[in-house]
């Protein structure tokens, strides 16, 4: 399964490096390329290759979407045993696909990540990744891990099957997987190259700060997304329970001061008064959005509807 955007020059080089690999070893396969909106020849190239090898196939996206939903749509319409990703631009090689293809179907994986543990990659790029990857391995709990964003992955059937891959997630593919149970997850150094044609597509320095706003929000629904309300109502509470306490506090200390002729200043003319009431009010929003959260949980539209233009 390969996602592209504008890769024309090494589709066909590729398809034909994938092919020798998997005749070589007698595999019965597919190459699904999932085209993000290109506007180059690259979808023509697609139409070639399905024209003379029967195993070449293609979906094609009106427009660009991105990496996360061209896997979507992948995995939904995979149906070998085995799933393989990979990137189209030649840094991922396919001579890699027989040991992963083994770590799956005899040593039982049910997901193994590539590791590039020699990169030709920049220093504004290295550095950043490796922050990265220390921090997602942290937050998952998936500590033997050292490149979870790396494009050539191997899966079980099952496993692509429940997962879903939105927004910009396929950077935690990994981590989803856990999350649906998918517990034996393994990973395998394998070869990186330097890009043969132009330059990366699925990228940009902001990637990284986006990544870790993605890890938030992936670790905020593993821990709180089935239940919103645990999260929003304990806070909520806590905070109305903290105003109301001190909104008590100063009005017992008006009233004894009044039952007592001692002079006392205008609850109003309290900075704690004002405390006190932006604590009730956030707590009860707090509250509120909770509530909204489970409503959302139980009614949730399908966010995954993206605009296939053809299928090969």
């Amino acid at each position: 399964m390969v996602p592209l955007f504008n890769e024309e020059e090494s589709i066909k080089e590729l398809f034909l490096w994938i092919k020798r690999v998997m005749d070589e070893h007698q595999f019965t396969y597919e190459v699904l390329f999932i085209n993000d909106g290109s506007t180059d020849r690259s979808w023509s190239i697609i139409e070639e290759l399905h024209s003379t090898y029967p195993q070449a196939k293609g979906i094609k996206f009106r427009r660009n979407y991105g990496k996360s939903p061209a896997l979507y749509c992948g995995f939904k319409r995979a149906v070998g045993d085995v799933v393989i990703t990979m990137d189209a631009d030649l840094q991922d090689s396919p001579d890699e696909i027989p040991e992963l293809y083994r770590m799956i179907t005899e040593d039982h994986y049910d997901l193994v990540s590539g590791y590039k543990q020699k990169r030709y990659d920049p220093l504004s790029k290295t550095v950043p990744t490796k922050l990265f990857n220390a921090t997602a391995r942290r937050v998952s709990g998936i500590h033997n891990l050292h490149d979870f964003n790396c494009g050539l992955k191997a899966y079980r059937k099952d496993v692509v099957k429940n997962i879903e891959v939105f927004g910009e997630m396929h950077r935690y593919i990994p981590y989803l997987a856990k999350n649906a149970g998918f517990t034996k997850i393994g990973e395998k150094v394998v070869h990186h190259q330097a890009r043969k044609y132009g330059k990366t597509k699925f990228g940009g320095l902001n990637r990284f700060f986006n990544g870790y706003l993605d890890l938030i929000t992936l670790w905020f629904l593993s821990t709180f997304g089935v239940k919103p309300m645990h999260i929003f109502g304990f806070l909520g509470s806590l905070m109305f329970i903290l105003g109301f306490i001190m909104a008590f506090g100063i009005g017992a200390h008006k009233l004894y001061a009044l039952a007592n002729g001692i002079p006392a200043i205008l609850v109003t003319d309290s900075p704690y008064f004002y405390l006190s009431l932006t604590l009730m009010i956030l707590g009860t929003q707090l509250f509120v959005a909770g509530f909204l959260g489970e409503l959302l949980v139980r009614h949730s539209p399908d966010r995954n509807n993206y605009n296939i233009d053809k299928e090969l």
